[in-house]
């Protein structure tokens, strides 16, 4: 049954690759981001016959609001809304100032509330609706650009709230937390140190990082009737990361895994 989703920071490499794995399985997308001319272009990429471009920046509220409306007047009530607007900016906390640990939190955590309360309405009156939260391993340990985590934490918190509360309704709630994934957003980081993702590898059990479409994976199946039971879940997509740390244990244990 085809369905019309949400996705914000359509943009973005995974938000290109969620927008891709919806159109495919035959459902109508709502693009959204902050990128006027990128968002258009996204349309023309995808063709506009399933796919409705909107430019609207998460952090505003009213924007988010009159975006989804015209959406939903022009597709049809959002069944599935995909919160996946997001960045950092301070990388430490003697890079952080208070713009940009403002900023951080409106875009990552107050922007995902202002996405699910443009949708949080229509989705009780019609009793069903699944909403897919991009979170990140950042809001599950310390790994660096700590508003950019708190932000992150907050989301999983945020998450088993709407689990709780909006489950009697026939809505389910739940959160991916990627790890490292290979977006363009990583290209200027490549070009100064070729092997970044090597490096990084071995930090990893399964010796890799993430595509976007590997979290486009997991977005699906969560949004996904085979979910059905499936709600108030942190899901790591992060070949392994939170497992553990293999090279510490290796060193406590002297003995190679």
């Amino acid at each position: 049954m085809s369905r019309v989703v949400l996705v914000t920071g359509a943009c973005g490499g995974i938000g290109r690759a969620l927008c891709k794995r919806f159109l495919d399985a035959g459902d109508t997308v709502l693009a959204l981001d902050r990128d006027a001319a990128g968002v258009q272009q996204l349309a023309g990429d995808f063709g506009a016959a399933r796919l409705e471009a909107f430019a609207a920046d998460v952090s505003d509220q009213a924007a988010v609001t009159d975006a989804v409306a015209r959406g939903v007047a022009a597709r049809g009530p959002v069944d599935v809304a995909v919160a996946n607007a997001g960045g950092a900016l301070g990388t430490t906390l003697a890079h952080t100032d208070a713009a940009s640990w403002r900023r951080d939190v409106e875009l990552n955590l107050n922007g995902t509330y202002y996405t699910v309360e443009a949708v949080r309405a229509s989705m009780i009156e019609r009793r069903r609706g699944a909403l897919v939260l991009i979170g990140s391993v950042n809001g599950l340990t310390a790994l660096g650009h700590p508003a950019y985590s708190v932000a992150k934490a907050g989301l999983v918190s945020y998450t088993k709230a709407l689990a709780m509360e909006l489950g009697p309704h026939g809505i389910r709630a739940n959160i991916v937390c990627p790890g490292t994934v290979k977006t363009p957003a990583w290209r200027m980081r490549v070009e100064r140190h070729p092997k970044i993702f090597e490096e990084l590898s071995k930090w990893y059990p399964l010796g890799d990082v993430a595509t976007p479409e590997d979290i486009a994976d997991a977005v699906q199946f969560l949004a996904s009737p085979r979910a059905r039971v499936i709600t108030g879940v942190a899901l790591p997509v992060d070949a392994g990361l939170m497992a553990g740390n293999r090279l510490m244990a290796n060193e406590l244990t002297l003995d190679p895994f």
